[in-house]
């Protein structure tokens, strides 16, 4: 069943400056690293950043492997 949506104008990105192409598709660059922290398991370390990316807010930034981050 669809519900009523209450639209909230500080969720609605531009598109003007996104680049986005004809499959209404645009990359994703890494801008800057917020914070890392490393998480100790028995047998390894896994090293985790939070990362802001473009076109997106502070509160969009994402948990990322640093692994991937590097890539």
């Amino acid at each position: 069943m669809l519900k009523k949506c209450i639209r909230d104008s500080a969720t609605i990105i531009p598109l003007e400056g996104l680049g986005v192409d004809e499959s209404l598709s645009y990359e994703e660059v890494p801008v800057e690293i917020l914070f890392w922290q490393v998480k100790r398991l028995r047998n390894k370390e896994i090293t985790s950043m939070k990362v802001l990316w473009r076109n997106h807010l502070v509160e969009g930034a994402t948990w990322e492997a640093e692994a991937y981050i590097m890539s």
